[in-house]
């Protein structure tokens, strides 16, 4: 099948169904674990602890021949490539992610019908990221940054039933940075060879950043205090209270 090509991160949020054709990944139903639950190294450790905070971990993985390869969240990759996400959770929750492209538009990747409705997430296990099976996104739209934007909330947001509804999808908005391009840290290219960009990957709102309107109401889970810890080409966010309110957080993807 052909994948679908959004502008942008062609659906990174948290499981959009687009197929690829390349051989065939593990075959996954909307909400199914991935299988893996092997802590990862450095501390991120997101199985259920009762005393310790909310944590969530996720990797990147970019299709490399067919094969899926461990990437670092911060690197720099190339407009047409294919990635995917894996995350486990130390909570019971639910899950929303939207992409804002750099081309300006916004694609709402979960949930939604074609990509599977089931966005419960259970403690200590690992999803992949889309939902579906054979499913990556590929990059797409002018080089910049990605803005993913995850809410993850302990209850369920309903469809306008109650004072916490389902994100909608707001208008396209202006191109995001159209002159910034991400660039290589020189350092670290020498020392091992890969395109690293500190813009990128796993990042707290802004403090002045405005929300996208379908997530204003939203605005004290952008307040929440989160902490953010990157190993082994893996990252975690932890957020620092007990509170049973939703969080937001965001993952920056760069290519050019």
């Amino acid at each position: 099948m052909r994948l679908p090509v959004l502008a942008g991160i062609a659906a990174a949020f948290v499981a959009a169904g687009t197929v690829f054709s390349a051989p065939p990944a593990a075959v996954l139903r909307p909400g199914a674990p991935a299988g893996d639950t092997t802590a990862l190294r450095g501390g991120l450790d997101a199985r259920p602890d009762a005393a310790g905070p909310k944590r969530i971990e996720i990797t990147v993985e970019r299709s490399e021949r067919g094969e899926p390869r461990r990437a670092d969240p911060s690197q720099v990759f190339r407009t047409g490539d294919l990635v995917r996400f894996r995350f486990r959770a130390s909570f019971n929750g639910y899950l929303y992610v939207m992409n804002h492209s750099t081309s300006g538009s916004f694609v709402l990747l979960f949930p939604k019908e074609e990509t599977g409705t089931m966005n419960r997430i259970e403690a200590g296990r690992e999803y992949l990221v889309p939902m579906t099976e054979n499913g990556w996104f590929r990059l797409e739209g002018p080089p910049g940054y990605e803005v993913v934007y995850w809410l993850v909330s302990p209850v369920r947001l309903s469809d306008g039933r109650s004072a916490l509804s389902v994100p909608k999808l707001p208008a396209p908005a202006p191109h995001l940075n159209p002159s910034i391009t991400p660039r290589c840290d020189d350092t670290i290219f020498r020392a091992r060879g890969e395109c690293i960009d500190h813009g990128a990957g796993l990042k707290p709102l802004d403090k002045d950043a405005a929300l996208p309107e379908n997530l204003a109401g939203f605005s004290g889970a952008a307040s929440r205090e989160l902490t953010f810890v990157k190993s082994n080409k893996a990252a975690a966010v932890a957020v620092q209270d007990d509170s049973e309110e939703p969080f937001i957080y965001t993952l920056r993807l760069a290519h050019r």
